[in-house]
């Protein structure tokens, strides 16, 4: 298998240089890594904890690697992916839709974990350097906005089921969970953006995000933690890294309605709750926007995701140009 893999991309030579770059990949589960080294038949197989970990850097050192891929599983990659950058490897998180879809390419069939190590590794290798140096920061933020994005979560839950209950002290019970969530809600958001405002730099991009008529402070923080590249991509490489940029559905004589796919789902679903009220009343551009494409035909949803990657769009060119929002930017 290594050697089949191994024929799909030589040694992960970038596309920018003939530097050679030795890759591993690394499939990813609670208690165990499982690590293939791209091209070769080295693999071995380490604990998910801090001694894995210094195991596992001083092997890949030991073969030569500076480039690691690994798969987004949820959460259990965050450690390890902060140990070896930390050691100085350039490691590239997957999405799992990228492994499986480089898989079928490749007629991959066979699945257990050390196969997929070797996957995610000649997957790796096919990909450019990323454009951007992930912001350690904007990491550790990420796992409080996504345990406030969790008490959003409860709070819908609790709000769907008070439909289907009558009788009134089970119905005072689950009002008192909605305040309780809503006040952590509130602390939560206060907290994240007291450690983003600790730095500098970031206080000054949070500060150029909220300038934007229709973006609070639960929107911009979604921004600029969960989208790090933010002011620092195009236009179109910012919908698309979130998802909203149309893709075309043509064949032939068939012309398909344009679809969004992809993209980071958390941050999609933060412009989306925030495109609405912006597109109703808050940002008088994107007012006349959805009233212009609602006029024209477009159903509510399609005017709404325009608004939403206007939004996107405003945020990626406040923090590139470095000034605040006004109505000429739009």
């Amino acid at each position: 298998m290594p050697e089949q893999l191994g024929s799909l991309h030589k040694a992960g030579s970038t596309k920018m240089t003939q530097t050679i770059i030795t890759t591993a990949g690394i499939d990813t589960s609670k208690a165990k890594l499982d690590v293939a080294v791209h091209d070769r038949s080295e693999r071995w197989q380490v604990a998910n904890a801090l001694p894995g970990w210094r195991a596992l850097a001083a092997n890949l050192s030991k073969a030569g690697v500076t480039r690691v891929g690994i798969e987004a599983t949820g959460g259990y990659e965050r450690g390890v992916v902060e140990y070896l950058r930390k050691a100085g490897f350039t490691v590239l998180v997957l999405q799992p839709t990228q492994v499986k879809a480089f898989g079928r390419v490749h007629l991959r069939r066979a699945k257990n974990d050390a196969l997929d190590a070797f996957l995610i590794a000649a997957c790796t290798a096919t990909l450019d350097q990323p454009k951007t140096a992930p912001d350690p920061r904007l990491a550790q933020l990420a796992g409080y906005l996504t345990f406030l994005e969790q008490i959003e979560e409860d709070i819908a839950r609790h709000k769907t089921r008070l439909e289907h209950i009558d009788e009134p002290g089970l119905r005072r019970i689950v009002n008192s969970d909605i305040v309780r969530l809503k006040a952590r809600r509130a602390a939560q958001i206060r907290d994240i953006a007291k450690r983003l405002r600790a730095s500098d730099d970031l206080a000054m991009r949070l500060n150029l995000v909220l300038s934007i008529p229709g973006i609070g402070e639960r929107t911009a923080l979604a921004l600029l933690i969960r989208m790090p590249e933010l002011g620092q991509v195009s236009r179109e490489e910012a919908a698309a890294l979130a998802g909203l940029a149309p893709f075309d559905d043509d064949s032939g004589k068939h012309k398909g309605l344009r679809r969004i796919a992809g993209g980071r789902s958390r941050l999609r679903r933060s412009l989306f709750a925030a495109a609405l009220p912006a597109a109703f009343r808050w940002n008088k551009a994107l007012v006349a926007l959805y009233a212009r494409l609602t006029a024209a035909g477009k159903a509510h949803t399609a005017a709404l995701i325009a608004c939403a990657r206007k939004l996107l769009i405003y945020a990626n060119t406040v923090v590139q140009r470095g000034t605040p929002w006004t109505e000429k930017a739009a």
